[in-house]
């Protein structure tokens, strides 16, 4: 008997609960992680204000979310001595795998403005 109610529930979807809203805020800060990870970028943001902010992922993203779809806006200083395109092409890669493994969203678009380049060493 425990068996057949058991069975009863096996390959039936779970009924909706209710909805999921992740912020927009959430998404931000996602893409400042994973883009903070790529090798070659110095800091998220521009100049001095990106240095500032290094402690808050968010800084220097902006993100467009609609339903199921997510627009990436980032400012970026990258590392004197790196090669900007590819930088630019790994961090457009990290940042929409990140988003979309955590969310489910899908990214239109990764969209980078280099606004600076690190001259330090260190």
């Amino acid at each position: 008997m425990a068996d057949e109610a058991r069975g009863a529930c096996i390959g039936q979807e779970k009924e909706k609960i209710g909805d999921v809203q992740i912020a927009d805020e959430v998404v931000a800060v996602i893409a400042g992680l994973a883009a903070s990870e790529v090798d070659g970028v110095d800091s998220m943001g521009s100049g001095l204000s990106g240095k500032l902010g290094a402690k808050h992922p968010a800084k220097g993203v902006r993100v467009a979310v609609t339903e199921d779809h997510v627009s990436v806006d980032l400012a970026l200083t990258i590392k004197y001595g790196y090669n900007i395109p590819s930088v630019c092409s790994q961090v457009q890669e990290k940042v929409s795998a990140a988003i979309e493994n955590m969310t489910g969203l899908v990214v239109l678009d990764v969209n980078i403005r280099v606004a600076g380049v690190n001259m330090s060493e260190g």
